[in-house]
């Protein structure tokens, strides 16, 4: 059973987020605060993390900061009742994985655990298959049908992203921020070079294939 640490200082969305999460047969732990959380993962072995922004003692981009400083690499979802792009930015910027805004659909909530649980699978795996494309994040190389194309290591994160989190759309900046770094002089625009790259390589490939969501970004899309 997957363990899931919650990290709020609202004890009553606390509680809420423990009995869905319990419900839907993740066990369930929390800590009020940043420095709590961080005593808690001394004894106590997590899957995923939980977390609210805005609390006492030590907040939700400190206490991110601190597990990504010291190499702990657990999945991060972090909540907040902050909703513009650069709070947004910021909570990716110290290392969450996903990022959720208040008030929370606890349904919309359990799909996002499932989909990082299965992320963190695939990157301690290292490998992601989709139908019968498979991606060796080591080889930086694309396997389909016996044959193998090695890719130029930024199109193959951008390809590895988007089929991570099928249908789930990016924004440019988004991706430039994962792939690029938050800190790149790269202009976002280098996202659209590298998308029609992938689509010319892969425009007769039945497994997938990478949309445009006009005015916002890319996703990717399964076909079967």
């Amino acid at each position: 059973m997957f363990k899931i640490l919650i990290v709020e200082d609202d004890n009553e969305l606390c509680q809420l987020f423990r009995k869905v999460l319990e419900k839907n047969g993740y066990e369930a732990i929390s800590a009020c605060d940043g420095l709590d959380a961080l005593n808690k993962l001394e004894t106590e072995y997590v899957d995923l993390i939980i977390s609210d922004v805005m609390m006492p003692n030590m907040d939700g981009y400190e206490f991110v900061r601190e597990l990504r400083e010291a190499k702990i690499e657990i999945p991060i979802l972090m909540i907040t009742a902050k909703d513009s792009f650069q709070d947004m930015q910021a909570g990716f910027g110290v290392g969450s994985d996903d990022y959720m805004v208040k008030p929370v659909n606890v349904n919309e909530m359990i799909l996002r655990v499932g989909a990082l649980l299965r992320r963190a699978k695939m990157i301690s795996e290292r490998k992601l298959t989709v139908g019968g494309t498979v991606l060796e994040y080591d080889a930086l190389s694309v396997n389909k049908d016996g044959k193998s194309n090695i890719l130029p290591q930024k199109e193959f994160m951008l390809l590895y992203k988007l089929l991570s989190y099928p249908n789930q759309i990016y924004t440019r900046q988004q991706l430039m921020d994962d792939i690029w770094g938050i800190d790149t002089e790269t202009e976002a625009r280098t996202v659209d070079v590298h998308i029609n790259r992938l689509r010319d390589r892969f425009r007769d490939c039945e497994d997938f294939e990478i949309v445009t969501v006009r005015g916002i970004g890319y996703k990717a899309v399964k076909k079967a």
